[in-house]
Protein backbone atom coordinates (compact mmCIF):
# COMPACT_ATOMS: atom_id res chain seq x y z
CA UNK A 1 0.00 0.00 0.00
CA UNK A 2 2.88 2.16 0.82
CA UNK A 3 2.75 3.74 -2.91
CA UNK A 4 -0.94 2.95 -3.87
CA UNK A 5 -3.55 5.40 -5.18
CA UNK A 6 -7.00 4.49 -4.44
CA UNK A 7 -8.96 5.98 -7.08
CA UNK A 8 -12.65 7.08 -6.67
CA UNK A 9 -14.83 8.86 -9.44
CA UNK A 10 -17.57 10.02 -6.40
CA UNK A 11 -16.34 12.62 -3.94
CA UNK A 12 -14.87 10.68 -0.49
CA UNK A 13 -15.97 11.58 3.39
CA UNK A 14 -12.70 11.37 5.09
CA UNK A 15 -13.21 10.52 8.70
CA UNK A 16 -10.86 10.98 10.96
CA UNK A 17 -10.75 9.71 15.20
CA UNK A 18 -10.79 13.29 16.35
CA UNK A 19 -14.27 14.90 17.22
CA UNK A 20 -16.80 14.30 15.22
CA UNK A 21 -20.35 16.11 15.42
CA UNK A 22 -23.25 14.71 15.63
CA UNK A 23 -24.57 15.68 12.01
CA UNK A 24 -20.88 16.08 10.63
CA UNK A 25 -21.21 12.45 8.78
CA UNK A 26 -24.51 12.81 7.19
CA UNK A 27 -23.08 16.41 6.01
CA UNK A 28 -20.35 14.94 4.35
CA UNK A 29 -22.29 12.15 2.93
CA UNK A 30 -24.81 14.48 1.65
CA UNK A 31 -21.68 16.02 -0.80
CA UNK A 32 -19.05 13.10 -0.48
CA UNK A 33 -20.94 9.15 -0.50
CA UNK A 34 -18.02 7.25 -0.54
CA UNK A 35 -16.40 6.56 3.00
CA UNK A 36 -12.51 6.25 3.50
CA UNK A 37 -11.86 5.82 7.78
CA UNK A 38 -8.30 7.25 8.77
CA UNK A 39 -7.31 5.00 11.63
CA UNK A 40 -9.33 4.91 14.83
CA UNK A 41 -12.03 6.88 12.67
CA UNK A 42 -13.47 3.59 11.29
CA UNK A 43 -14.80 3.00 15.10
CA UNK A 44 -17.05 6.25 14.55
CA UNK A 45 -18.27 5.10 10.80
CA UNK A 46 -19.40 1.53 12.27
CA UNK A 47 -21.14 2.66 14.96
CA UNK A 48 -22.98 5.20 12.56
CA UNK A 49 -23.94 1.96 10.53
CA UNK A 50 -21.74 2.44 7.52
CA UNK A 51 -18.82 -0.12 6.22
CA UNK A 52 -15.86 2.23 5.31
CA UNK A 53 -14.70 1.90 1.53
CA UNK A 54 -11.14 1.84 2.89
CA UNK A 55 -8.85 2.00 6.08
CA UNK A 56 -5.75 3.86 6.16
CA UNK A 57 -3.04 4.36 8.53
CA UNK A 58 -0.65 2.80 10.96
CA UNK A 59 -3.34 0.86 12.80
CA UNK A 60 -1.46 2.36 16.24
CA UNK A 61 -5.18 3.59 17.64
CA UNK A 62 -7.27 1.26 16.44
CA UNK A 63 -8.87 -1.34 18.36
CA UNK A 64 -8.65 -5.11 16.87
CA UNK A 65 -12.56 -5.34 17.82
CA UNK A 66 -13.60 -2.58 14.79
CA UNK A 67 -10.77 -4.16 12.56
CA UNK A 68 -12.24 -7.77 12.53
CA UNK A 69 -15.29 -6.36 11.17
CA UNK A 70 -13.82 -4.55 7.90
CA UNK A 71 -13.14 -7.04 5.45
CA UNK A 72 -9.35 -7.56 4.85
CA UNK A 73 -9.34 -6.37 1.56
CA UNK A 74 -10.75 -2.70 2.59
CA UNK A 75 -7.58 -2.39 5.23
CA UNK A 76 -5.12 -0.54 3.99
CA UNK A 77 -1.98 -0.21 6.98
CA UNK A 78 0.88 1.67 6.38
CA UNK A 79 3.43 1.73 8.93
CA UNK A 80 6.08 4.48 8.46
CA UNK A 81 6.24 7.24 10.64
CA UNK A 82 7.54 10.03 8.38
CA UNK A 83 3.66 11.59 8.05
CA UNK A 84 0.23 11.52 10.01
CA UNK A 85 -2.44 9.23 9.49
CA UNK A 86 -4.40 12.22 7.99
CA UNK A 87 -1.20 12.94 5.30
CA UNK A 88 -0.87 8.96 4.61
CA UNK A 89 -4.84 9.11 3.65
CA UNK A 90 -4.68 12.24 1.97
CA UNK A 91 -1.73 10.78 -0.40
CA UNK A 92 -3.41 8.40 -1.07
CA UNK A 93 -7.03 9.06 -2.06
CA UNK A 94 -7.82 10.16 -5.59
CA UNK A 95 -11.32 11.56 -5.52
CA UNK A 96 -12.89 14.88 -7.53
CA UNK A 97 -12.70 16.26 -3.69
CA UNK A 98 -12.56 15.47 -0.34
CA UNK A 99 -14.38 15.92 2.90
CA UNK A 100 -12.26 15.87 6.24
CA UNK A 101 -14.23 15.57 9.37
CA UNK A 102 -12.65 14.48 12.59
CA UNK A 103 -9.53 16.60 12.05
CA UNK A 104 -10.51 19.82 13.83
CA UNK A 105 -11.54 19.84 17.76
CA UNK A 106 -9.73 18.18 20.34
CA UNK A 107 -6.13 18.17 20.39
CA UNK A 108 -4.53 21.42 18.55
CA UNK A 109 -0.99 19.50 17.26
CA UNK A 110 -3.33 16.98 15.52
CA UNK A 111 -5.16 20.48 14.04
CA UNK A 112 -1.71 22.11 12.79
CA UNK A 113 -1.12 18.83 11.33
CA UNK A 114 -3.71 18.53 8.88
CA UNK A 115 -2.77 21.73 7.73
CA UNK A 116 0.70 21.22 7.10
CA UNK A 117 -0.98 18.24 5.04
CA UNK A 118 -3.60 20.65 3.14
CA UNK A 119 -0.24 23.19 1.82
CA UNK A 120 1.52 20.32 1.16
CA UNK A 121 -0.92 18.18 -0.60
CA UNK A 122 -1.68 21.05 -3.45
CA UNK A 123 -2.78 18.42 -5.82
CA UNK A 124 -5.76 17.13 -4.07
CA UNK A 125 -9.21 19.45 -3.29
CA UNK A 126 -9.84 18.90 0.80
CA UNK A 127 -12.24 20.63 2.94
CA UNK A 128 -11.95 20.15 6.80
CA UNK A 129 -15.47 20.58 8.49
CA UNK A 130 -15.59 21.77 11.95
CA UNK A 131 -18.06 22.80 14.06
CA UNK A 132 -18.46 26.24 12.64
CA UNK A 133 -16.44 26.81 10.03
CA UNK A 134 -14.29 25.09 6.90
CA UNK A 135 -11.13 25.46 5.99
CA UNK A 136 -9.13 24.03 2.33
CA UNK A 137 -6.04 25.25 0.79
CA UNK A 138 -6.55 28.17 -1.95
CA UNK A 139 -4.56 26.73 -5.14
CA UNK A 140 -6.41 28.17 -8.11
CA UNK A 141 -8.22 30.87 -8.60
CA UNK A 142 -11.47 30.93 -6.11
CA UNK A 143 -14.74 32.09 -6.57
CA UNK A 144 -17.91 31.64 -3.99
CA UNK A 145 -21.01 33.01 -3.32
CA UNK A 146 -21.46 34.60 -0.17
CA UNK A 147 -23.69 36.79 2.26
CA UNK A 148 -22.33 40.12 2.95
CA UNK A 149 -21.11 40.20 6.44
CA UNK A 150 -19.61 36.30 6.21
CA UNK A 151 -16.45 35.99 7.91
CA UNK A 152 -13.46 35.28 5.47
CA UNK A 153 -10.70 34.18 7.15
CA UNK A 154 -7.25 33.82 5.17
CA UNK A 155 -4.33 32.59 6.67
CA UNK A 156 -1.14 31.87 5.48
CA UNK A 157 1.03 28.78 5.91
CA UNK A 158 3.90 30.05 3.22
CA UNK A 159 4.86 33.73 2.71
CA UNK A 160 2.41 34.44 -0.47
CA UNK A 161 0.81 37.31 -2.28
CA UNK A 162 -2.85 37.60 -3.89
CA UNK A 163 -5.20 39.51 -5.11
CA UNK A 164 -9.47 39.58 -4.02
CA UNK A 165 -12.75 40.90 -5.14
CA UNK A 166 -15.80 41.39 -2.69
CA UNK A 167 -13.71 41.25 0.64
CA UNK A 168 -14.23 44.78 3.01
CA UNK A 169 -10.46 44.49 3.21
CA UNK A 170 -8.41 43.56 -0.21
CA UNK A 171 -5.49 41.78 -0.10
CA UNK A 172 -4.24 43.37 -3.39
CA UNK A 173 -0.48 44.48 -2.62
CA UNK A 174 0.12 42.70 0.36
CA UNK A 175 2.50 40.77 1.62
CA UNK A 176 1.00 37.62 3.76
CA UNK A 177 3.36 35.42 5.79
CA UNK A 178 2.73 33.17 9.04
CA UNK A 179 5.42 35.54 11.03
CA UNK A 180 4.26 39.06 9.30
CA UNK A 181 0.79 40.01 8.26
CA UNK A 182 -2.30 37.79 8.21
CA UNK A 183 -5.66 38.22 7.01
CA UNK A 184 -8.22 36.76 9.79
CA UNK A 185 -11.69 38.55 10.49
CA UNK A 186 -11.80 40.06 7.00
CA UNK A 187 -15.56 39.93 6.05
CA UNK A 188 -17.42 38.96 2.20
CA UNK A 189 -19.71 42.21 1.01
CA UNK A 190 -21.10 39.24 -1.43
CA UNK A 191 -19.74 36.75 -4.06
CA UNK A 192 -16.05 36.50 -3.00
CA UNK A 193 -13.44 36.13 -5.78
CA UNK A 194 -9.30 35.36 -4.03
CA UNK A 195 -6.46 34.37 -6.49
CA UNK A 196 -2.77 33.42 -5.27
CA UNK A 197 0.39 33.50 -6.74
CA UNK A 198 1.34 30.37 -4.88
CA UNK A 199 0.92 27.57 -2.19
CA UNK A 200 0.49 28.43 1.35
CA UNK A 201 -2.68 30.44 2.09
CA UNK A 202 -5.57 28.50 4.24
CA UNK A 203 -8.91 29.88 3.05
CA UNK A 204 -11.37 29.81 6.42
CA UNK A 205 -15.50 30.13 5.66
CA UNK A 206 -18.48 29.71 7.76
CA UNK A 207 -19.43 25.77 8.10
CA UNK A 208 -23.16 27.12 7.05
CA UNK A 209 -21.31 27.77 3.36
CA UNK A 210 -19.88 24.36 2.62
CA UNK A 211 -22.36 23.79 -0.51
CA UNK A 212 -20.87 27.48 -2.45
CA UNK A 213 -17.25 26.20 -1.11
CA UNK A 214 -17.46 23.63 -3.03
CA UNK A 215 -18.58 24.97 -6.08
CA UNK A 216 -16.14 27.19 -6.07
CA UNK A 217 -13.31 24.70 -5.26
CA UNK A 218 -14.59 22.95 -8.94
Amino acid sequence: MKDRILRFSAPVTLVGGGEIGSDDLALGLAFAPKIVAVDSGAGDVLQAGHQPEAVIGDFDSISRAVLDQIAPERLFQIEEQDSTDFEKALSRVDAPFVLGIGFLGLRMDHQLAAFNALVKLTNRKCVLIGADEVIFHLTAPFQCSLEPGDTVSLFPILPVTGRSKGLVWPIDGLSLAPDGRIGTSNKAEGAVRIEVDGPGLLAILPRARLAQVIDGLL
